[in-house]
C-alpha cells in the first residue's frame, strides 16, 4: 500500500483480570471490528484461546493494550498485561505481538456505548470488546500514518512452553 500500511488481519486484545476483549482488523489493516469477550479465570487465562483466534484468522500481529497511568508511568495492572503478553507471544510465535499505549479507552468504551443507548448495565458484556477495537484501530491508524507498526515488540518468554499447534 502507498502508505506503508501492512496487508493483513491483526487481533487486538483488552486484557483484564476478568474479561479479555478480542478485536480484529480486516485483511487490509484499515478498520477493527469487534470478535468476543472471553471470560479469563484463574484457572484458564485464555492465552490458548487467543492464539487459536490468531492461527483462525491468519493474523500477521497481535496487539496487546498497555494501560499506563496518565502519567506514562507501569503501575500492577500494566505489569501484569506485560507478563501475560510475554505469555501470549510465547504461545503464539512466530506471530509478533506488540504492545500500545491503551489509556482511558476503556472509558471512552463506555461513553461510545452510552452515546449509542446501550444501558450501562449491559456495557459490561461488551465493553472489553469495544476497547480492544479501540486499541487496534488506534494501532491500525497510527502505523498507517506513520508506515511503522505501532507499540513495542514483546519478545516471547525464554524457556517456558512450546507454542500451540
Amino acid at each position: 500500500m502507498p502508505d506503508g500500511t501492512r496487508t493483513g488481519v491483526r487481533l487486538g486484545v483488552d486484557v483484564g483480570s476478568v474479561r479479555i476483549g478480542v478485536a480484529r482488523s480486516d485483511p487490509a489493516g484499515l478498520l477493527a471490528t469487534p470478535v468476543e469477550t472471553l471470560r479469563r479465570t484463574a484457572a484458564d487465562d485464555r492465552v490458548a484461546a487467543i492464539a487459536d483466534l490468531a492461527r483462525e484468522h491468519e493474523a500477521i500481529e497481535v496487539v496487546v493494550g498497555l494501560p499506563r497511568s496518565l502519567s506514562g508511568a507501569h503501575g500492577r495492572a500494566a505489569e501484569d498485561v506485560l507478563a501475560y503478553a510475554t505469555k501470549l507471544a510465547q504461545v503464539v510465535r512466530p506471530i509478533p505481538v506488540r504492545v500500545v499505549d491503551e489509556r482511558l479507552t476503556t472509558v471512552t468504551a463506555h461513553q461510545a456505548l452510552s452515546r449509542s443507548g446501550r444501558s450501562g448495565r449491559t456495557h459490561r458484556s461488551v465493553v472489553d470488546q469495544v476497547a480492544a477495537v479501540l486499541i487496534l484501530q488506534t494501532a491500525l491508524d497510527t502505523e498507517r500514518g506513520t508506515g511503522r507498526p505501532a507499540g513495542t515488540l514483546v519478545e516471547p518468554a525464554a524457556g517456558e512452553g512450546d507454542e500451540i499447534r
